[in-house]
């Protein structure tokens, strides 16, 4: 069973940044797809951006593009997301989850491990 912890959530306001973590349990880490997802209230939750096992290849849904960042660290078993110029609408619960397998989705029934979640609130 893997792990997924993420912290670095917060208030900030609009044109702020921060900068999300998730830390992995399961060894074979760089093996995963890894990706983020964010949920606002009475919303589905929905993709934000995805990496690659070897962190050559990153996708991003297209309101973010240009302002998040996401990445990854292999051998700490970490994986980030950046977040720039940030906008009321950003505000959301962020998640980060896996897949051992290669590949990459925009659906969340794609992946099979998920994190708690971390809030992201941006004032106006």
């Amino acid at each position: 069973q893997v792990q997924l912890v993420e912290s670095g959530g917060g208030l900030v306001q609009a044109g702020g940044s921060l900068r999300l973590s998730c830390a992995a349990s399961e060894r074979s880490f760089s093996s995963y797809t890894m990706a983020w997802f964010r949920q606002a209230p009475g919303k589905e939750r929905e993709f934000v951006a995805a990496v690659t096992w070897t962190g050559g290849d990153t996708y991003y849904e297209d309101s973010v593009k240009g302002r998040f960042t996401i990445s990854r660290d292999n051998a700490n078993k970490m994986v980030y997301l950046q977040l720039n110029s940030l906008k009321p609408e950003d505000t959301a619960v962020y998640y980060c989850a896996s897949r051992p397998t290669p590949g990459w989705r925009t659906a969340p029934s794609f992946y099979n491990y998920w994190g708690q979640g971390t809030q992201v609130t941006v004032s106006s």
